[in-house]
C-alpha cells in the first residue's frame, strides 16, 4: 500500500512567519503534531513539531518566565525560529512499510508528503498505525493463531492449504523470523471466520503437524508452546 492511500490531504501548514502563539492555539484545537512550514512560493522548507512548540512555551513553575503581551516575548517568535529545516519527505507513492521503518530510525513523529516540489499532505504515526490496523485485519477479526514453522517453502503454503480445507477462512498472515530458533519462521494467522467450531478445537487440530506458539481470541492471550 502506498502513502497516497493512508496520508492526510489538505494538511495544515505554518508560514515561515507563523507565529508560534498561534501554532499553539491550533495544536490546541486540532490535536495536530506536526506542521509543515512552507515559504511564500509555498514550497517547503522545515517542520515544526508539538514537542518544539511546548520547549518554546514558558513554564508556569518559574516566576518570571511567561509570555509578554502582544508585540513582545513571545508572540514575537516565528515558525522560523524552532523549525526543523530540510525535513526528511517521502512523495505519495512511497510504500506504507517503508514510511514506518524511517519513523522508527530517525524517531519522528511524522513525514511531509511531496510531489514535484508540492506540499501534498503528511503521513504520521497515526497513519500508518491505522494501515498496520487495516492490514493485519484487526478491524475485521479478534482470532489469531502463531505458529513456528521451517525456514524453508512449503510450509507456510501448507499450513494454510489446510486452513481453507477445514472450512476457515482468514483475513491476514504475517509472517516473521524467530530470533530465538534459528532456522524457524513465525507465523501470525488471523481467523475471519471458524466455521462454527471453536478456537480450542482448531488449535488442537493443528497442533498435530504443527507447533503452535499461542493463540489470541477475543482479546485473551492463550500460550500453548
Amino acid at each position: 500500500m502506498l502513502v497516497r492511500d493512508w496520508m492526510t490531504a489538505n494538511v495544515i501548514s505554518l508560514g515561515v512567519n507563523s507565529s508560534v502563539m498561534d501554532a499553539a492555539e491550533i495544536l490546541h484545537e486540532k490535536n495536530i503534531r506536526q506542521f509543515p512550514v512552507i515559504d511564500r512560493d509555498a514550497a517547503l522548507v522545515g517542520i515544526v513539531s508539538d514537542r518544539d512548540i511546548r520547549d518554546a512555551m514558558p513554564s508556569k513553575f518559574i516566576p518570571g518566565d511567561n509570555a509578554e503581551g502582544r508585540g513582545g516575548g513571545l508572540y514575537t517568535l516565528t515558525a522560523s525560529d524552532i523549525m526543523t529545516l530540510d525535513p526528511i519527505t517521502v512523495t505519495s507513492d512511497t510504500a506504507v512499510n517503508e514510511v514506518a521503518e524511517m519513523l522508527v530510525r530517525h524517531k519522528v513523529g511524522g513525514l511531509p508528503v511531496v510531489d514535484c516540489g508540492e506540499l501534498v499532505g503528511i503521513i504520521t504515526q497515526a497513519d500508518v498505525l491505522r494501515f498496520l490496523c487495516a492490514a493485519s485485519g484487526t478491524l475485521r477479526s479478534e482470532t489469531q493463531i502463531a505458529v513456528r514453522l521451517e525456514a524453508r517453502p512449503g510450509p507456510l503454503a501448507s499450513l494454510l492449504n489446510e486452513i481453507r480445507e477445514a472450512g476457515l477462512a482468514f483475513s491476514s498472515v504475517f509472517t516473521a523470523n524467530d530470533a530465538t530458533h534459528p532456522g524457524s519462521r513465525n507465523a501470525y494467522i488471523r481467523l475471519e471466520s471458524l466455521n462454527g467450531r471453536s478456537v480450542e478445537e482448531i488449535v488442537e487440530t493443528l497442533q498435530e503437524k504443527y507447533t503452535v506458539l499461542y493463540y489470541v481470541n477475543e482479546g485473551i492471550t492463550v500460550d500453548v508452546c
